[in-house]
C-alpha cells in the first residue's frame, strides 16, 4: 500500500480515523466519564451545592486514576460544568449555588485516561420538576438518540444535525446554534464540528473509525445565547429553560458504538 493511499484512509478531510485498539482506549476513558456522572447523579439533590458536586467528581476522578479534561482548559476553573435551568452550558460550580426543588441541572464532564479523552453530559431533574421541564429534558435526550442512529458508515455528517433539529423543532423547541459537538480522541476537541442543525445529506461521509462527541443543546424558548461576565456561563437570551445531553460515539462496521454509556447497548 502506498503511503499516499494509507494517508487517505487514516484521514478523511482532516478527520483522524481511529483503529479498533484506539477505540478501546477511548472506551476506557469514557467508562470513567460515565462512572463520574453516575456518582454525580446519585448525590445531586435539593440542598446540595454545585460545588459539592465538583468535589464528588474530583474525588472519584482521583480514585479512578484519571485526569480532568476541563480543568485549566482555556482557563476554565473546574472539572465539571454545572448548568442550572436557563444556563445552557459551561456553568461554573459554586458554593453559593444550592440546588432547589424543580431545578433542571445539566452536568458536562470530560476526562483523560492514558492519553485518550472521554466526554459526556446529562440533564438531571432535581426533586420534582414541572411537566414542561420534563418534556424538554426527554425531547433533548431522545434527539441525541436520533442523532446516534445516523452514525453509520456512508451517511453524511449533516444527517446527525438534521436528526436533532427535525426532532426538537417539531415539538416547539429550538436548537442552540452557537455551540456544537466535535471529534474526540487524543484531544478533547478534534475535527469535525458536529452541528445540531442543518440539512441532511451534506458534509463528509461518515467512515469507520470516526469518533464523535454529539451534544444537542435545546432551549424551551428561542435559540438566543448570552455569555455572562465570567466569560464561560452561557444562558438563554429569553430566560427559558435549556437541556443538554452528550455521548461520545464511534462509527464501526456494525453501526454506532456509544462509548460513554455505563453499559453499552
Amino acid at each position: 500500500m502506498s503511503a499516499r493511499r494509507r494517508l487517505r484512509e487514516v484521514h478523511v478531510k482532516g478527520i483522524e480515523l481511529k483503529t479498533a485498539a484506539q477505540i478501546a482506549k477511548l472506551r476506557e476513558a469514557n467508562r470513567i466519564v460515565a462512572d463520574v456522572l453516575d456518582a454525580i447523579a446519585t448525590v445531586a439533590a435539593v440542598g446540595v451545592s454545585t460545588w459539592d458536586l465538583e468535589m464528588v467528581a474530583r474525588r472519584r476522578l482521583k480514585e479512578l486514576a484519571a485526569e480532568p479534561a476541563f480543568l485549566g482548559y482555556r482557563g476554565y476553573p473546574a472539572v465539571l460544568c454545572t448548568s442550572v435551568n436557563s444556563v445552557i452550558v459551561h456553568g461554573i460550580p459554586r458554593k453559593d449555588l444550592v440546588l432547589k426543588d424543580g431545578d433542571v441541572l445539566s452536568v458536562d464532564f470530560g476526562a483523560f485516561k492514558d492519553g485518550w479523552c472521554g466526554d459526556s453530559a446529562r440533564t438531571l431533574p432535581i426533586g420534582v420538576i414541572s411537566d414542561k421541564a420534563a418534556a424538554l429534558v426527554e425531547a433533548t435526550r431522545v434527539s441525541l438518540e436520533k442523532a446516534i442512529e445516523q452514525c453509520v458508515p456512508g451517511n453524511r455528517l449533516g444527517d446527525i444535525g438534521w436528526a436533532v433539529q427535525s426532532y426538537v423543532e417539531k415539538r416547539g423547541y429550538s436548537v442552540v446554534e452557537q455551540f456544537a459537538g466535535h471529534g474526540i480522541g487524543r484531544h478533547m476537541h478534534e475535527p469535525p464540528q458536529v452541528m445540531n442543525y442543518g440539512p441532511a445529506g451534506r458534509g463528509p461521509r461518515l467512515s469507520v473509525g470516526m469518533v464523535l462527541a454529539i451534544e444537542p443543546m435545546v432551549n424551551e424558548g428561542g435559540p438566543g445565547v448570552v455569555i455572562e461576565e465570567d466569560g464561560w456561563t452561557a444562558v438563554t437570551k429569553d430566560g427559558s429553560l435549556s437541556a443538554h445531553f452528550e455521548h461520545s460515539v464511534a462509527i464501526t462496521e456494525n453501526g454506532p458504538l456509544v462509548l460513554s454509556r455505563a453499559q453499552n447497548g
